[in-house]
Parts: structure tokens; C-alpha cells; sequence
């Protein structure tokens, strides 16, 4: 695990999307730590499953 990350993977999250990556994923923030995620818009509230935790983001998916 990162011990950077305020997330973890496999656990889930409820966000909020915020913005719209260059590759369309939407993303969203735990604690300003940035989660992508994919078939998302902004202003949706999903609740999240991470799939991957990077140094700097994560990957996540509609749970």
C-alpha cells in the first residue's frame, strides 16, 4: 500500500465527481488525492471500488 494515499485499493468511497480528465474519465477527490474514474460526469455522487493506487492517484470504478 502507499502510505501517502489517503485510499486504499479494494475499498470503496463515496464522491463526488468533480471534473473531466483529458481521456474523459471523471475525477474525483478523497482529502485532494485524485481518483480517476471512468463513465462518470461531473456532478454525479457515486459510491466507488479502487482498483489501482498510484504515488500520485488512483484508479477507481462505479461500485
Amino acid at each position: 500500500m502507499n502510505s501517502t494515499a489517503p485510499v486504499e485499493a479494494g475499498l470503496n468511497y463515496d464522491v463526488t465527481i468533480e471534473d473531466i480528465a483529458r481521456e474523459g474519465d471523471g475525477i474525483a477527490r478523497v482529502s485532494g488525492f485524485v481518483i480517476f474514474v471512468p463513465n462518470t460526469e461531473v456532478g454525479d455522487e457515486v459510491n466507488i471500488k479502487i482498483s489501482k493506487v498510484m504515488s500520485k492517484f488512483a484508479f477507481g470504478e462505479v461500485a
